[in-house]
């Protein structure tokens, strides 16, 4: 029973938390494929805790870090994408029955209680957003979004808490 209890809470422990900044592993996280001299594809996928908007600003974050690391101070998205997938999983059941029997003379009396427990199936989702980015050493003349990579590394990173 305590080898149970303590495997619940390591694996509570282990999955209770959203996918953090990380390049990808076994719980998700960022990754990216150079298709270009300055064009990217960045992508980021979250586990089963991590909210979508928290996959689009990791990819977003991800974006601007690959243009910076390859010496480019703007990028654009010239495509964008979000999904998730969906998985779903049935704990085990287990039953337990309970009886009790009574005798007088010839005669037997019993009675019998069956109680089942699990059989739940829960669907967890997970986000992933995915950019295709333009980079550029000056900034563009251009109609549309033009991201200052530094700015936007810095902001995420402030409202998720991540260190340089």
């Amino acid at each position: 029973m305590k080898k149970m209890i303590s495997l619940m809470a390591f694996v509570l422990l282990i999955s209770g938390c959203a996918t953090t900044y990380q390049p990808k592993g076994f719980s998700g996280g960022f990754s990216e494929t150079q298709l270009g001299e300055n064009i990217f594809q960045v992508s980021f996928r979250g586990n089963g805790f991590t909210r979508s908007e928290r996959a689009s600003d990791f990819s977003m974050l991800r974006s601007a870090e690959v243009a910076i690391e390859h010496g480019f101070k703007y990028f654009v998205i010239v495509e964008s994408g979000k999904d998730s997938t969906i998985s779903a999983y049935t704990t085990p059941t287990q039953s337990y029955t309970t009886g009790s029997a009574y005798g007088s003379g010839n005669y037997a009396y019993g009675s019998a209680t069956t109680t089942t427990y699990g059989g739940q199936t829960y669907f967890i989702s997970k986000p992933r957003a995915m950019n295709t980015i333009l980079c550029f050493r000056e900034k563009p003349e251009i109609n549309g979004l033009v991201f200052e990579a530094a700015f936007v590394a810095r902001s995420i990173r402030q409202k998720y808490g991540i260190a340089n």
